[in-house]
């Protein structure tokens, strides 16, 4: 029985009653610069921010070791200024994440506490028409978010809690008939503290970075290559070694990738095809004696969709997605996707976090409306399969060793409705999981007896200035 704790409702409907009673007089008084607007910035100054009330809720968790039902109330500010002095950006942002109302057999960690946290401090340079006219180049130094490409492999996750930030350097050239590339050398930042009594309790210590762990690598893309197609290039590596009281599985990752991108239009086909390869090696655990093994692993993304011309936009898209997993063979198979965000693709992180690209066969139906600028919607269906039988599942953590509990991981029906109460000002979310657990997720040795399905629940709302 799916059932929402009464204190945790009547709080979360308490802020978003206040929330939406202040929403239009702020929609009256200012325009879109609201904190800029305050604090009289001039053209020069960009100062922006945003405080999101969550609640989230679980019943029939699928990952072992948590209980079956679980609630949390998330609350995430951020703070956002860059000063342009012409040619040179100074910026910087504060990320404030909490989590409310978990134990120790809650599903939380750093993807959903990380408290005042500073994940932007840069500096950033901007030239015109380096190479001639038509093009342009900036380099960024200093700790800044960065998406690269699909951000299958490298983003700043928004579903979640918490981001991914970076400290290093990241060059992009744009030069003429549509090429960009972009070049990066960073230390992502390891979010901390990350005890779980630390986590449960919120509280604050400065993130870390070293060269314990280290991403570097690029992207090259053409626009309107053929076929009013973008082709993209990647390549990532990822160098992981074993830290002062932070063991790792020593990972050294080659991830080669590319992309072919249609973008949506009224009464048209569109589509996308990504292929990413990786190499390495990768320790067999976390002990320093552990055997290295050889990695070979691949992921590959396809889907086609049609945009009509009718009333709410509707976008029909049929996708499949494959991600390698490990058969115990001599090379390491699992595909590891870095700090790709997997809500675009998949479904929501939080409390459910389940499927992600690892271990994964699954194609799908999506969905998406937009009835007018203030609402928009979509629906998915997939259908799930383990590519190894002898692998966890996804990110579920239910595993099979001797591959006996089949490969039928089920179906998920993932569902979201955004409304913009305010306009730029105020946002409603709505999020929901379906996932009917086939006989894997049944019947693993260390599937947990939750029931036949997950239900997944999320409420958000979001104040900007």
């Amino acid at each position: 029985m799916f059932r929402v704790p009464i204190v945790a409702a009547v709080s979360f409907a308490t802020g978003a009653a206040l929330l939406l009673s202040a929403g239009p007089s702020l929609a009256q008084t200012t325009s879109p610069g609201l904190l800029a607007d305050v604090l009289g910035a001039g053209d020069a100054l960009r100062v922006s921010g945003s405080v999101r009330a969550r609640y989230e809720a679980i019943d029939g968790q699928v990952r072992p070791g948590f209980e079956a039902e679980s609630d949390l109330v998330n609350l995430r500010t951020t703070v956002f200024a860059e000063y342009d002095f012409g040619g040179l950006r100074v910026g910087g942002e504060l990320y404030d994440s909490r989590a409310y109302g978990g134990d120790v057999r809650t599903p939380i960690s750093t993807n959903e506490v990380n408290t005042a946290e500073l994940v932007q401090a840069y500096v950033a340079a901007d030239w015109s028409a380096p190479l001639g006219a038509g093009t342009r180049a900036s380099v960024q130094a200093g700790r800044f978010l960065m998406n690269l490409g699909s951000r299958r492999l490298v983003a700043a996750d928004d579903y979640r809690n918490t981001t991914n930030s970076y400290t290093g350097v990241r060059a992009d050239l744009t030069a003429r008939d549509g090429v960009k590339a972009t070049a990066f050398y960073v230390l992502p930042q390891v979010r901390l503290p990350d005890g779980l009594p630390s986590v449960l309790d919120n509280r604050t210590r400065t993130d870390r970075e070293s060269d314990d762990l280290v991403l570097f690598g690029g992207l090259v893309s053409k626009a309107n290559a053929f076929a009013g197609m973008t082709v993209e290039g990647t390549y990532v590596r990822l160098e992981e070694q074993d830290a002062p009281g932070r063991p790792t599985r020593n990972r050294s990752l080659d991830t080669y990738g590319a992309r072919l991108i249609r973008d949506p239009k009224p009464g048209a086909l569109d589509g996308e095809v990504e292929v990413l390869r990786q190499t390495g090696s990768i320790r067999s655990g976390l002990g320093p004696s552990d055997r290295v093994l050889d990695v070979s692993a691949e992921f590959v993304h396809a889907d086609v969709g049609y945009s009509f011309r009718s009333a709410w936009a509707p976008h029909v898209v049929a996708e499949f997605d494959y991600a390698s997993g490990d058969d115990g063979a001599a090379s390491y198979g699992r595909f590891d996707t870095l700090f790709g965000m997997r809500r675009a693709d998949f479904a929501p992180a939080g409390l459910y976090n389940a499927v992600s690209r690892s271990n994964l066969v699954s194609p799908g139906l999506r969905l998406e409306v937009t009835p007018n600028r203030r609402w928009d919607a979509f629906v998915s269906g997939r259908l799930m399969w383990l590519a190894s039988d002898v692998d966890s599942f996804a990110t579920t953590g239910v595993r099979d060793p001797l591959g006996r509990s089949g490969d039928d991981a089920g179906g998920q029906i993932d569902g979201r409705v955004r409304w913009w109460v305010v306009p730029d000002r105020l946002r409603f979310e709505a999020d929901g999981v379906w996932l009917s657990k086939g006989s894997f997720l049944r019947d693993a040795p260390n599937a947990p007896a939750s029931g036949d399905a997950s239900r997944y629940v999320s409420l958000n709302l979001t104040a900007y200035f």
